[in-house]
């Protein structure tokens, strides 16, 4: 049975894509929600429930977009960017409000040196940290490579810290080490400011999955899985974490209190894809290609889950996103739109999800 999706509002992105700057995102506060995109020189921010005649909040980039990650405040006051060799957080003036140096992804002999960079090869491809603000906009969460600014040296690269920053002026709180050798990560915010998920992405080796509590002095993380887990979204209410194995065949909702897993889905029930044009789904064959999840999903409410196959659909037609009842997860109901779509979804946990235009240039939003 196919759900249809209803549409409920497009939203333009604030820069024309031109292949020069990324698509745009929104963030996952419903209270305070904002559309975010990261161009060359800028990060740039709209308030949804904005008036029309609302010109968007424009924060100057310190360094190009391809050396790291970007996030804006709930109140959008203030954007902090990640790069390769510290943070900077900017106000809507481009004033820096504070920094803090850190060893550099590229392992180059300037790490601590939050604008020294050089434009080669190592520092293009290098790894990546992540950062994120809480859900009160109060804590800056942030996974970067050690030793910070006034540690003692270190030989060779540093290791890798989880780092729980104030966002107003930049002082270290906590801190703790991840264990992990990153070629990237990111963050999954929860409702409650003080606990965050972090998955870290390690190539073929694996996906490290820590969860974080700060309990106001210090930062407790616990490991979920084998490192083989990408947690994809918290729901609304806090209480349940999605999470998708790195193989990407088990799709899981976990208890938070003690991460015992309360439902499960293989990805065996997504009736898999025969090459070529107008295959059935479900149809028998030797040469059907299985399905799996993509590295995409959440909690549409706290009662369903919206993912996608899109990846593993790519060759075979149609791309195929998912609806999922999170307290059996006994199958997926396909859903039904008015036009392909063709990237997996964003939940946003009101009852709505979204997707990125054929263009990039748009996002829409969703409802069942």
């Amino acid at each position: 049975m196919s759900h249809p999706a209803r549409l409920v509002a497009t939203l333009t992105a604030p820069l024309p894509f031109t292949g020069a700057d990324d698509t745009p995102w929104l963030t996952p506060w419903p209270a305070a929600r904002l559309l975010v995109q990261r161009g060359e020189t800028e990060l740039i921010v709209r308030q949804v429930a904005a008036p029309a005649t609302a010109g968007p909040v424009r924060f100057p980039a310190p360094w190009p977009r391809r050396y790291g990650d970007a996030v804006v405040s709930p109140d959008a006051t203030l954007a902090v960017f990640s790069g390769p060799h510290g943070l900077r957080a900017v106000d809507r003036a481009g004033a820096v409000c504070w920094e803090l140096g850190h060893g550099c992804w590229a392992d180059c002999p300037e790490g601590g040196a939050v604008t020294s960079y050089a434009d080669d090869h190592a520092h293009r491809y290098a790894s990546r940290g992540s950062v994120c603000f809480s859900a009160d906009g109060t804590l800056v969460w942030a996974h970067v490579r050690g030793p910070l600014a006034g540690d003692e040296p270190v030989q060779g690269p540093g290791e890798e810290e989880w780092l729980v920053l104030n966002a107003a002026d930049g002082t270290l709180l906590a801190r703790a080490g991840t264990g992990t050798a990153a070629e990237g990560s990111f963050h999954v915010p929860h409702p409650d400011p003080a606990r965050m998920g972090l998955t870290i992405g390690e190539g073929q080796d694996g996906s490290p999955l820590r969860w974080g509590h700060f309990d106001g002095r210090t930062l407790t993380v616990d490991r979920l899985g084998d490192d083989d887990l990408v947690l994809l979204a918290a729901s609304p209410g806090g209480g349940h974490l999605l999470t998708v194995t790195h193989d990407q065949d088990t799709l899981a909702v976990r208890r938070l209190a003690d991460g015992v897993v309360t439902a499960v889905l293989d990805a065996s029930v997504i009736p898999p894809r025969a090459p070529g044009a107008g295959a059935e789904e479900g149809e028998e064959g030797e040469d059907q290609d299985p399905a799996y999840f993509d590295y995409a999903g959440g909690f549409v409410d706290e009662a369903t889950a919206v993912f996608g196959s899109v990846e593993s659909d790519d060759e075979h037609g149609d791309l195929r996103h998912w609806l999922v009842d999170t307290a059996r997860m006994a199958r997926a109901e396909r859903i039904g739109y008015p036009f392909p779509v063709e990237v997996p979804p964003t939940a946003l946990g009101d009852g709505t999800w979204y997707t990125t235009s054929r263009s990039d240039n748009a996002l829409h939003i969703w409802s069942r």
